[in-house]
Parts: C-alpha cells; structure tokens; sequence
C-alpha cells in the first residue's frame, strides 16, 4: 500500500476483496434459490422481505468496524506494533458484545419490526422463523466482519476469502440437507446460514492468533483499550449512522414496495440478490481506498493518498458502466433463475434492474470518495452528507414525487436511487477535496 507501482497494487488488492463479496452473494443467494425451486415464490419473498430490517440492525455495528480497521490501518502506516496490538485485543470483545446486543433486539423485535414494514400477512411468519433464527447467530457475524477488517487493513485480503469461500461451500450443503431432504424449508435457510456464519467466524479468529506481526491475537491479553476503542468509535459509529441511513430508506422503499403486494416483494427480492452483485464489486474499491489511504495517510505520504482516490475513482466507474451494461443484457435470464413459477414477479423485477443497474456506477464512486474521507480519519462529513443526501432525498422523493397520482408507479419509486446517488457523490467530493487540502497541510 505504501510503495511500488500504485494500479498494480490495487488491482492485486481489491480482488480478493471482489471474489469475497461475490462469493458471499452467491452462498447468500443460494439461499433464495433453494427456497425458490423447492418451496415457491412465497418463500423467496419471505426471505427477501427480511433483509432490509436485518441490515438496518447490523450495518450500524458493522459501520464500526470499518473504524477498527482504520485504526490498524493507521498504525501499520506509522509502523506503530504496540497500537496496532491493541487494536485488535479491543476489536474482538467488542465485535462480541455488538453480537450479542443485536441478538437480543433481532430476536425480541422480530414481529414488531417486520409489521413496522407491513410485511404481508401471506409471509409474515415464515419471515419471522427467519429473522430470529438469523440473529441467533448475529454474533458470528460480528467477529468475522471485525476481524476481516483488521485482516484487510494490514494487507490481508486473500485469507478472509478462503475463510469465506470454506464457510459458503458449507452453506449450500447445509440448504440443500435441511431443504430438500429435511423438508424446513425457510427455517432450514436460515440454519444453514447461522452455522456458516460460526464457521467463518472462527477461521478469523484463528487467522489472526496465527500471526507473527503486531495484529497476532492473544486471548490471555484480549483487554479493550479505552483510548483505542474511543478513536474506533469517533470513526466507526458515523460510518454506522450512515450505512444505517442507507439501510433506513430501503427499509421505506421495502414498506412501499409490499404496497404492491407479494409477487412484487417477490421480483424486487431477486432483483435486489442480482444488484448485491455488482454493488459488493464497485464496495470493493470502497475498502480499498480505506485501507490506503489510512496507511499513506499514517506514514504522511499525500501525494499517494490523491492518486490513490482518482485511480480507486476510475476503476470504481469503469467497472460499474461493464457490469451495469452485462446486467441489463442477461437481466430476464438471471432473474429466472431465482423465480421459476411467476412471469409478473420476473417483469417486476427487469423494471427495478433496468433502472438501478444502469446508474449503478454513480454508487460505486460515491463509494469510493466516503473511503477516501474516511481513510483520513474523518467520519462525520460523509455521515452527515448521506443523511442528506441518500436517506434525505430518497424519504422526499417517495413522499412527494411518489404521491403524485401518475407517479405512483413501481418504476418511479426505484428512480430515488440514482438521484440520491448523484446528489450525495457531488456533495461528497466537494468535502473531500476540502479534508485533503487541509490534512495535507496538517490543519486537521
């Protein structure tokens, strides 16, 4: 991250990172697929009506994870072992007692929340038997994603793709047992789901105790370090705040959408699995320009930093134009794939792909810029701006624009996206040149 020829190194980077999210999308998608051959349409919105709640819930503490890898980051920038050691003795417990506070509101507000969302009734209860069997596992969830993101910032991103890929191939084997032959059909889903989730967690763990550097976990010397975790905080919690935000809208867009009734929970569900593709690739770039600019930002290097943002910009557009383009071209075929009994759910979808996919580049840069804001150590900017910006505009377009009679259509509610984007990515960068100019001259 620090030296030698800077587009080789993010490429070589980013991939692994690329692969992982692909691969956890697909494992996540099998769980759709399975539901969808084997028990129906009904199942596959059943579970896809869940996932708007599941990431409000757990992209907050996730978003806090993105400070603990900042925080390594840092320290590996300015050679700093002792830091570093002690960010990731902190990282772990907390990563844990996240888990297990979700697990608690996951589990207990389960219906509330699912009727806060007017979850249809038709698929009210095989949601809920998913939901809480999710959150049982929530804090496997946690430690992966809190130990993946000091992995990735000292350098690491091909073991969490192993670790990944060990954990998903389980996942699939366990869906195809516990629905084919066990016959549980969604609950099975969602154990399969969990115990991957376990597996995943403990690979991390054990990565990191196996280390010989100063991100070598110690269970003897797991202790949280009030100064660390404060630092992690100030980062993590408005990166929290801001996924939250995204996550927040879509769960306004969720409720409008099951206005529409089953089948179009059921075409948006797919829609949304096939656009978590290209979404975890453009993200990629996003932890990307986090982890090098926090490094050259460390070691006070800001002429890397700034080539680091414009080529981490440039790969995040041009790959979002290639698959924005692949999607739309195989977009009725992918979405056959997950629906196999209902040609309105399919035409739902195509009309949610045909829009999102095609601005789905503008996301991938504003992506990129929050990582790049946030890899100089500041968070609340981008937090402030999403709120305006994503979940701000997109609650204003639904509550105005939407209500217009002529306007109140399944097409114009997906056309919030790509404005809120393109509102927020202006916004954005217009701060991050500031923060730049300004850290590179030791103001911040």
């Amino acid at each position: 991250m620090l030296e030698g020829p800077l587009f080789k190194n993010i490429i070589v980077y980013t991939v692994p990172i690329i692969l992982t999210g692909v691969l956890q999308l697909l494992f996540n998608a099998a769980d759709l697929i399975v539901v969808g051959r084997y028990e129906g349409s009904l199942s596959v919105a059943a579970v896809g009506a869940t996932s708007s709640i599941i990431h409000l819930l757990t992209n907050f503490f996730i978003g806090i994870s993105v400070g603990a890898g900042i925080c390594a980051a840092h320290s590996v920038g300015a050679g700093d072992d002792n830091y570093l050691s002690k960010t990731v003795h902190t990282v772990i417990p907390s990563a844990i007692i996240c888990g297990i506070f979700l697990t608690v509101v996951g589990v207990l507000g389960t219906d509330f929340f699912l009727r806060l969302i007017d979850t249809p009734e038709n698929i009210l209860p095989l949601s809920a038997v998913y939901m809480k069997i999710y959150f049982a596992g929530i804090t496997a969830t946690m430690v992966y994603n809190f130990g993946a993101a000091i992995l990735r910032a000292v350098g690491d991103t091909k073991s969490p793709l192993i670790f990944l890929t060990l954990s998903g191939v389980l996942n699939v084997a366990l869906n195809l047992i516990f629905v084919i032959f066990l016959e549980i059909g969604v609950a099975g889903v969602a154990l399969a789901t969990t115990i991957s989730q376990f597996v995943s967690a403990i690979l991390v763990v054990f990565a990191l105790m196996r280390r010989n550097d100063g991100a070598k976990l110690v269970i003897k010397k797991i202790q949280i370090s009030n100064t660390i975790l404060k630092k992690m905080i100030s980062i993590g919690i408005p990166a929290g705040i801001q996924s939250s935000m995204f996550s927040f809208s879509n769960v306004i867009i969720q409720s409008t959408i099951n206005s529409f009734g089953e089948i179009a929970v059921s075409g948006s569900s797919a829609s949304n699995n096939i656009e978590g593709f290209v979404y975890v690739m453009l993200n990629a770039f996003h932890q990307t320009t986090l982890n090098f600019t926090g490094q050259n930002v460390g070691a006070k290097n800001y002429t890397r930093v700034s080539k680091v943002y414009k080529q981490c910009l440039a790969c995040a557009c041009v790959f979002g134009l290639c698959l924005g383009g692949l999607v739309l071209t195989f977009g009725e075929s992918l979405l056959s794939i997950y629906i196999t009994d209902s040609a309105q759910a399919i035409r739902y979808g195509i009309v949610r792909l045909t829009i999102i996919s095609s601005a789905h580049f503008i996301c991938g840069m504003m992506d990129v810029t929050t990582g790049a804001i946030r890899g100089l150590g500041v968070s609340v900017p981008p937090m402030i701006i999403s709120i305006i910006g994503i979940c701000g505009i997109r609650l204003l377009w639904i509550y105005t624009v939407f209500q217009i009679p002529k306007f109140h259509t399944f097409n114009t509610l997906f056309f919030s996206y790509p404005v809120s984007w393109l509102v927020t990515l202006i916004l954005q960068l217009t701060v991050y040149i500031i923060l730049y100019k300004r850290r590179k001259h030791n103001i911040i």
